[in-house]
């Protein structure tokens, strides 16, 4: 039965208009109101045709894990125009992260950073 539907997540945020600026100012991605549901609502418009929708929730508590990788070819490079364009990475003990903010630990190199709202979002390498 669901096998064709055109799935698609979803997260939430306190401010929509800070997630706007953000999403489609910061990251540069394309970022569309959803005036089918008040205008209340974000759907971001990622690679591959996937979309992701951002609500709003009054009692909003950011995510404790990554809602949203975002597959890079190289991630010094991005994290260092992230940081160029005031995005600040999160250090962490396990898995560690060096300087940067980037983990080497095995597996494929990954930073972690967060929208407006708190939510964790990363850059993963892929070749």
């Amino acid at each position: 039965m669901l096998t064709d539907s055109p799935a698609f997540s979803g997260f939430s945020v306190d401010d929509t208009d800070k997630a706007r600026r953000f999403y489609e100012e910061t990251l540069g991605l394309r970022v569309s109101v959803m005036q089918e549901m008040g205008g209340g609502m974000l759907r971001l418009h990622l690679g591959g045709g996937a979309e992701v929708l951002v609500y709003p929730k009054a009692d909003h508590v950011p995510a404790t894990f990554t809602v949203l990788n975002f597959p890079v070819p190289d991630v010094e490079a991005a994290v260092d125009e992230l940081t160029g364009r005031g995005i600040t990475f999160q250090h962490y003990e396990n898995p560690p992260t060096d300087g940067k903010g980037i983990m080497r630990a095995g597996g494929p190199l990954i930073a972690w950073f967060t929208d407006p709202a708190g939510n964790v979002l990363s850059v993963v390498e892929q070749n």
